[in-house]
């Protein structure tokens, strides 16, 4: 007996008369109520039964009992929500694989919302990505043929194949007046979870997915760059860009929050029970050893990423910059089943550490910045070029001045930083959100050199 009944048991016998009287009195339309819903309960499998039995009696066409019965459960599971469902033996296999790491496919995340494929977000260097499949994009037919009144299941084994065939999907994107095509090619999806680089002095951390790989990629990958730098005093903070990761493992979100937080909660998930409710809490020591870090999120930054981005923002740990996330606040528990598929079950929310649910509302950005949704039109930039008068200094004018204030050292450390400076310039015209993460901690790193 649990400490629940123990109490429960305990308040009974303390009890008066007249608490038993009325407890007699209630119990018996009460247990009542539970026979009559049992009953309803095996009344709908009788008429699942009948159902079942006639379809494979009747049916037009000869039909696999066994194909039948996972459509029920399929159905059945998709009914609760849109990440809820059954995965077939093949379908348990290929998830098994991909959250190791690789597997065959386009390379998209992909939800359902009214009906429609919604990409959550094209995985980094795989096909989808560089056919230009955009996060936010709706798919809405395969091969010619509407996705609408599919379940995700059925849609995603539409886009299955071959590794080396190829299919046309259409999509409606905002922004577009019309539908259009893009064609890509399968191909095996092999995920590094996290690439690493420097620009300038800081270290970038690209973390594409939360799968078994991505902590160990990240420290990794982290601690090469600050080697290659000449150690932590050469870095002057952190970018963690989380933008089009649709997330992962929640253990790998954890571990990759709590490598930047010494202390305090991490997540909590709440289940439908109380007692199936757990808090995740940061361990002591900090991978970047204090030094400021930005997160960069957009909409397509998703679960996992979500977790992380909500944790160091609460934290205060971290500067979140970018556009509000995806919003999916929610745990999935897959379940091995006797057929060796497996079940696919919400079974809980996930909260911040300030107790924020995400699920609809997303992350907020501290700073809201906006990708530019396309470059300047070459062909004006290119006669803007021609027509420009070049630039000149007092250093191009013949016979100008020396600078005999400086030494050969001096100019070349100017001259150094002018061209990181100019390198940052080229980075806004690629990529203005990391450009303007970087610029946030050069600011942070210039105030902190002068205290």
């Amino acid at each position: 007996m649990d400490n629940r009944m123990k109490k429960f048991a305990m308040a009974a016998l303390g009890g008066t008369l007249a608490g038993v009287l009325a407890t007699t009195q209630i119990a018996g339309p009460l247990l009542a109520q539970d026979a009559a819903k049992s009953g309803n309960v095996y009344e709908q499998l009788d008429l699942f039964g009948d159902i079942f039995e006639r379809i494979r009696a009747q049916y037009v066409e000869e039909v696999d009992a066994g194909e039948l019965i996972e459509a029920a459960i399929d159905g059945m599971l998709t009914s609760l929500d849109p990440h809820s469902s059954y995965l077939s033996p093949d379908d348990a296999a290929q998830m098994r694989v991909q959250t190791r790491g690789e597997f065959g496919g386009l390379g998209i995340e992909v939800t359902q919302e009214e009906g429609f494929v919604k990409v959550v977000s094209p995985i980094d260097g795989t096909p989808a990505d560089e056919a230009g499949v955009e996060a936010g994009d709706f798919i809405t037919h395969v091969d010619g043929e509407s996705v609408l009144g599919l379940s995700l299941d059925e849609a995603v084994t539409m886009m299955r194949g071959p590794v080396g065939s190829e299919i046309l999907i259409t999509i409606v994107r905002e922004g577009e007046p019309e539908p259009f095509d893009v064609a890509i090619i399968r191909d095996t999806i092999k995920l590094t979870a996290v690439r690493t680089r420097t620009e300038g002095d800081t270290v970038v951390l690209r973390v594409t997915t939360f799968n078994d790989q991505t902590y160990a990629n990240l420290e990794a990958g982290f601690k090469e760059r600050v080697e290659e730098a000449g150690g932590m005093d050469a870095i002057n903070g952190i970018v963690i860009d989380l933008r089009n990761n649709p997330g992962g493992l929640l253990t790998q979100a954890i571990r990759v929050s709590d490598a930047f937080l010494n202390e305090g909660e991490i997540v909590s998930t709440r289940g439908r029970e109380i007692q199936d409710g757990e808090r995740f809490n940061a361990t002591e020591g900090d991978l970047a050893d204090g030094k400021p870090i930005v997160v960069l999120i957009n909409g397509g930054s998703a679960s996992a990423s979500e977790i992380v981005a909500g944790a160091l923002q609460d934290h205060r740990r971290a500067i979140v910059v970018g556009t509000k996330s995806f919003g999916k606040g929610s745990v999935q528990t897959v379940m091995p089943l006797r057929s060796d598929g497996a079940m696919r079950l919400t079974t809980a929310r996930y909260y911040t550490p300030s107790g924020r649910s995400i699920q609809a509302l997303g992350v907020s950005p501290d700073i809201v910045v906006e990708q530019p949704r396309s470059p300047v039109d070459a062909a004006a930039e290119e006669e803007e070029e021609t027509t420009r008068r070049p630039s000149r200094s007092e250093a191009d004018l013949r016979g100008s001045l020396n600078n005999d204030s400086l030494t050969d050292d001096e100019i070349e450390q100017i001259q150094a930083d002018r061209a990181k400076a100019e390198a940052a310039a080229a980075l806004r015209e690629e990529d203005y959100q990391l450009a303007y993460a970087i610029d946030i901690l050069k600011g942070l790193s210039a105030i902190g050199g002068q205290d």
